[in-house]
């Protein structure tokens, strides 16, 4: 941890913040990832979430099967080319997630100070006294004293409906537990975590391989979100697999930390992963409650610092009933902006909440005014000093065009690139303005056919620099990012040197 921590802009009127903000394009920089399901699956809503600021869907597996999602990728396709804007899709993996089987779906009613079993049995039914879990290994991974949590998936935590259990013997198979607390297990899909306790079970289940090599590869998905990501070996894991079905080269891997196996091999997963997702829902379970907001911020600090998204979960959990959040949630969500975050992440607030349209929306405001005091100067001076000297040829490219923005006030950072490392590097240095990136695809042969290959929506061009300036000029005009006499900075590649550009736009 250091201890330079970003301050607020200085100074700040108190008149100023009873003044209405103003509307943008953009509602935040800080990105939304929306999780799409039973409340948030129709055009309807999904356009509206669109409109309100999401900019990545996610998709979970850990409940509904392809068909399900599929239909809902579909709505949202129809969704991105009525609202004309972009959104990328992120698959979610079940990962060694353990699960309550309640196939008969009725509620279960747990007594404070009774006894509970857990049995592998799955062909028991569910009762009081007995819970069938998908797990057969758990009576050999847990010992007398450790603690088990039985909660809703994606809910909040609520005592009413989740159920903290003590571990009190191990009979062969079964483990036997004292209930801790009163509740009732109503709805679907109750996960169970054990406090830090290694469960061994493999990072990409046959389930996940099997989804991603079908629903994965058919839609082309942006993103993998690794759930349970424990060691870097499951990220290099999850690169090779990806690499073997062809057209899921260039998905993005963000591991996902939700236990203290997480956190010990964090350093090491940083430099595998494409970014990180903190769970704190997992988190706050292997975590003592006074201890999550250290984690959070140190390891904020270290994705800042190494170029990589970090992505905050479990914010507004209360909009998942109500249409306002909290006031600490709402100060949770500047804080983590203000810290550094990249993206927020909506779990159950979208999926089966009941105003996710609204969700994004407050979010989206709180991120918004936040980044408004966020001190970009500070923290463009400590990523600098952090990267040292000498830096790479890139690297030093990226930073120079972000400081040279910020100089001239510029509207727009506009990136020529081919992979999308020069743009995320731009956008490492945290620009107050938005990066349009313009994909230029690489042509290649294999003696047999000539390819282009570069992002997924790149298309093959011909077309000179100058007319693909121009048609990213006309997008940012038409997206009301750039107006006539703006400044903009073009970052390009011309033979074998980089160029940065200042262009004063004309009427």
């Amino acid at each position: 941890m250091h201890s330079n921590n970003l301050l607020l802009e200085e100074p700040i009127r108190m008149a100023s913040i009873l003044e209405p903000s103003k509307p943008t394009f953009f509602p935040a920089l800080t990105k939304l990832i929306g999780t799409l399901g039973q409340r948030s699956r129709s055009v309807e809503i999904i356009s509206g979430c669109l409109n309100a600021g999401m900019s990545v869907a996610r998709f979970d597996f850990s409940w509904g099967d392809a068909a399900y999602h599929q239909e809902t990728l579909e709505n949202l396709k129809i969704a991105i080319k009525s609202t004309k804007k972009l959104c990328a899709v992120m698959l979610d993996t079940v990962g060694p997630e353990l699960q309550v089987v309640n196939k008969s779906e009725h509620p279960i009613s747990l007594q404070a100070d009774t006894t509970v079993v857990l049995t592998p049995d799955q062909d028991k039914e569910a009762s009081s006294n007995m819970l069938p879990i998908t797990f057969s290994g758990l009576s050999k991974a847990v010992k007398k004293g450790d603690t088990i949590f039985i909660g809703q998936y994606l809910f909040t935590g609520s005592e009413t409906t989740s159920v903290w259990l003590e571990v009190t013997d191990v009979v062969g198979e079964d483990v036997v537990c004292l209930i801790k607390n009163s509740a009732t297990l109503a709805r679907q899909l109750y996960t169970l975590h054990v406090s830090q306790i290694h469960i061994d079970l493999p990072t990409i289940t046959d389930k996940d391989k099997q989804v991603i090599s079908s629903w994965g590869v058919q839609n082309n998905i942006d993103i993998l979100s690794l759930s349970y990501t424990r060691h870097a070996e499951d990220i290099r894991q999850a690169r090779d697999y990806l690499s073997k079905l062809g057209g899921l080269s260039q998905t993005q891997i963000f591991a996902k930390i939700e236990n203290t196996e997480g956190i010990t091999h964090f350093d090491e997963i940083l430099r595998e992963a494409d970014g990180i997702i903190l769970a704190r829902g997992n988190l706050g379970i292997d975590l003592p409650p006074e201890k999550v907001f250290l984690f959070q911020k140190a390891a904020v600090y270290q994705c800042n610092m190494a170029g990589k998204p970090a992505v905050i979960t479990r914010v507004v959990d209360s909009m998942t009933d109500n249409l306002r959040p909290t006031r600490a949630e709402a100060t949770d969500v500047a804080n983590a902006v203000l810290d550094g975050s990249d993206a927020i992440l909506l779990g159950a607030e979208t999926l089966r909440g009941l105003y996710p349209v609204e969700t994004v929306s407050i979010v989206g405001k709180i991120c918004a005014e936040a980044e408004k005091v966020f001190n970009h100067d500070m923290y463009f001076k400590r990523a600098v000093k952090y990267v040292g000297e000498p830096m790479t040829h890139l690297e030093s490219i990226a930073s120079s065009a972000v400081r040279a923005a910020i100089k001239v006030k510029a509207s727009a950072i506009i990136c020529f690139t081919s992979s999308g490392r020069a743009a995320r590097l731009i956008a490492k240095y945290r620009p107050t303005m938005p990066v349009i990136s313009v994909v230029i695809p690489r042509l290649k042969t294999n003696q047999l056919r000539w390819s282009f290959t570069g992002a997924f929506e790149a298309g093959s061009t011909g077309a000179s620099s100058e007319s693909v300036l121009k048609v990213a000029l006309d997008h940012g005009k038409a997206s009301g990012v750039i107006k006539s006499h703006d400044r903009v900075v073009v970052c390009q590649k011309v033979g074998d040197a980089a160029v940065i550009k200042i262009i004063e736009l004309e009427d």
